[in-house]
């Protein structure tokens, strides 16, 4: 194997495809590697832990072809480490020589014939509308759990509708849900459940201006995003069992509603999270006409508070919240406003843009003295 390839084009496949690698190995030390394949279509860079595939296709010049692995972080670290310019890889038996100018790099390969043959993708390929994708799962992902004990809540549910696909994802905490009108890449009444991570890593190289198809196979998803020169293409096992019923937990009430300025919200609870981080004290709200007040109360630290103005139309109460939920969900949100419907003591929030009824976030509040 042996090919030149400019040194920053290089870097973007390798941490591209170390995104599907187990740091680990999980128990099978070639999948702390890369696999790197140099033949006709080009230079292919895998990454897998087995649960989760990244693969990362470059339509480039190849001298010799072949196949190696190399350690995934070293050689990532190297081609970052190079200047400027073309890098020469070339395999020479059981290393792999990185040359750029003046450095030169030898590195020993893992055995090729260790690492697990993938299977193609499964299913039959659908387009993806890529426009408000990547923003979608962006704004669901996050709401996940990270709990592997728990692993129906660390997936996110991608379910048909009559309108189109519709994200939801929680942790039990907190609900988030996004609707993709017009997105009909699930069969009538069909639905799945992805991993988060896969989504996750899937957003980091999603673009508006890339066609994006979508394989669904029995056990495994894959997504495979192009353009004139690169394929990246990322495949995950689908989470087995029956997510939660979240629709009763969506309230069709509007009591207790508060309109305010999305940014001064956030900042302002960015701020009194300072004082409470180490603690977990949440972050309180009094509401009242005209404006609302933010407060944290942290045990031997001290105490913050801050007003800001809000539209508030409701009894007069105060709320609290984990503030990094909060600032998640308003992250999450976009938008110059939000509003927050029902906020009770007891009862969980809804937090959404004004006018726009394709995302939301459920918020569980934080019972205090």
């Amino acid at each position: 194997m042996k090919l030149r390839i400019e040194r920053d084009v290089l870097v973007d496949q390798l941490v591209l495809a170390s995104r599907g690698v187990n740091a680990r190995g999980g128990g099978l030390f070639v999948l702390t590697g890369l696999h790197l394949r140099a033949d006709a279509d080009g230079l292919t860079v895998t990454g897998t832990d087995l649960d989760l595939t990244v693969r990362s296709q470059l339509r480039t010049a190849v001298e010799v072809e072949g196949e190696t692995v190399v350690p995934a972080r070293l050689l990532t670290d190297i081609a970052r480490s190079l200047p400027s310019g073309d890098v020469s890889l070339q395999v020479l038996e059981d290393e792999v020589q990185i040359a750029s100018g003046r450095s030169l790099f030898s590195v020993r390969t893992l055995p090729v014939a260790d690492f697990p043959t993938l299977p193609a993708p499964a299913g039959d390929e659908v387009n993806v509308p890529s426009e408000d994708l990547a923003q979608a799962f962006r704004q669901v992902a996050r709401a996940a759990s990270s709990d592997d004990a728990r692993p129906i809540l660390t997936g996110v549910l991608m379910a048909a509708r009559e309108e189109g696909l519709r994200l939801v994802a929680t942790d039990s905490y907190r609900l988030a849900l996004r609707d993709l009108p017009g997105a009909q890449v699930l069969s009538e009444g069909q639905q799945v459940l992805v991993p988060s991570r896969a989504l996750e890593e899937l957003s980091r190289i999603l673009a508006p201006s890339k066609n994006v198809t979508m394989r669904l196979g029995e056990r495994e998803v894959t997504f495979e995003v192009s353009d004139a020169d690169h394929i990246a293409q990322v495949t995950c096992r689908l989470i087995a069992g029956e997510f939660p019923s979240y629709q009763p937990l969506i309230p069709d009430s509007s009591e207790n509603r508060l309109e305010v300025d999305r940014v001064a919200l956030l900042d302002g609870t960015r701020r009194l999270r300072l004082l409470a981080r180490d603690t977990n004290a949440p972050v309180r709200i009094a509401l009242r006409e005209g404006s609302i007040e933010l407060t944290a109360i942290s045990q031997d630290v001290g105490s913050a508070s801050e007003e800001i103005d809000a539209s508030y139309e409701g009894t007069p109460t105060t709320v609290a919240f984990n503030p990094d939920y909060l600032i998640e969900g308003l992250e999450a949100a976009g938008g110059e406003t939000v509003e927050l419907v029902r906020l009770d003591a007891l009862k969980p929030a809804v937090l959404r843009t004004p006018g726009e009824g394709e995302f939301l976030y459920l918020l569980m509040p934080v019972r205090v003295s």
